[in-house]
This record gives structure tokens, sequence and C-alpha cells, in this order.
């Protein structure tokens, strides 16, 4: 019983941490975070806009082997679905067997990608409006599209 009594008194003799050790830590966890966090959330955007510009391409790259198979791009109305999904159109006899994409990607903040043929900015018009969702805007708002390559 002697050695379980000892053991027991000198653990409550050991003190903590003080207010002021748990205050200094929580201080310069503060001040990295400060430091870190505006670097890592520019990252964010940049990759997000590198995601759009990397969906972009491959998106007009299918447009294109689609063109080379059809002899046209697809409509507005059949959109980029018809490059996952064969159109209706009877005037469509080359179209890939497996498609010219497994699924359509998404913009990074959700939203599907938008087509338009003929195009305002060129022959086809690929793009999205940006994390509003919205026509118009600046930097992460704005929309981005295949005229941006």
């Amino acid at each position: 019983m002697g050695n379980g009594y000892r053991e027991l008194r000198r653990l409550s003799s050991q003190r903590g941490f003080t207010l002021i050790e748990i205050m200094v830590v929580v201080v310069i966890l503060g001040i990295l975070v400060a430091i870190v966090a505006p670097n890592v959330i520019g990252k964010i955007d940049d990759a997000q806009i590198t995601k759009v510009k990397t969906d972009l391409r491959a998106i007009e790259s299918s447009l294109k082997f689609y063109r080379i198979d059809n002899f046209a791009y697809p409509t507005t109305e059949q959109g980029l679905d018809a490059l996952v999904t064969r159109p209706a159109d009877p005037n469509i006899k080359n179209w890939s067997r497996g498609g010219y994409m497994d699924r359509l990607p998404e913009d990074p903040w959700g939203n599907a990608y938008l087509y338009l043929n003929p195009g305002t900015h060129g022959e086809i018009d690929v793009y999205t409006l940006g994390k509003s969702g919205q026509p118009g805007g600046e930097e992460l708002e704005s929309d981005i599209g295949n005229w941006d390559l």
C-alpha cells in the first residue's frame, strides 16, 4: 500500500500549465494562422481557375472530335450532353460508341458548364459564369470561357 500512496501523492504535487502559458500558445497559433491563411486562400482561388481552364480545354477537345466524326458541332439545343449521350438527331451517323467524354465535369462551384453554337466570342463558346453563377462580375465572379484560353 505504501507504493500506491506515494504515486498518488507524486501525481497530485505536479502542477499543470498556467493561464499565461496557455495564452502564449494561443497567441502564437493566432499569429501563424494570420500569416498562413492568406497564402492558402490565394492558392485555392488559383486552383479553381486552373480547374476551369483544364475542364474547358478537355470539353473543347471533345467537341473537336465530335465535329470530326459528325462534320458539325452539336447545336446549342443538344448542348454538351451530346458528348456523353447520343443525340436523337437522325443526321448524327458517326457518333462515337463510348461517347466523347465519360461524364460532363462541373465547375469548381458546382455549376454545369454552358455552351453556345454559334458562339458570341468564336465559332463555339464553352464557359462558366464563375463563382457567382451570374453573368458578368469581376475576378472569381466573372465569366470564364474558352475564349480566355
